[in-house]
């Protein structure tokens, strides 16, 4: 039997790659229309998940990907926020 715990994946909106859970970072639409980062991952809501990559995050900026998943304009602030988290757990590695 196969003891190892299925690693959850998920798809990158922006480079379309399958990568582990923890690998991306939530972005979550509340019904009020609030989009925001979900470091937890457990905010209802639409969630989007991007690379915790600097490029990754730039390139679903560039395209706009974020805004078409989730159905709503995303503010400068969760790109901001996007980019000091991958720049916060790059550190800390």
């Amino acid at each position: 039997m196969n003891n190892r715990k299925k690693v959850p994946m998920r798809k990158c909106v922006a480079t379309g790659e399958m990568k582990p859970k923890k690998e991306l970072v939530r972005v979550v639409r509340s019904k009020e229309g609030d989009v925001s980062v979900d470091v937890t991952g457990k905010k209802s809501g639409r969630g989007a998940y991007v690379s915790k990559d600097k490029e990754a995050i730039l390139l679903a900026k560039k395209k706009n990907v974020l805004s078409t998943h989730l159905g709503a304009s995303i503010d400068e602030a969760v790109y901001e926020e996007l980019l000091a988290l991958v720049e916060k757990e790059k550190q800390s590695r």
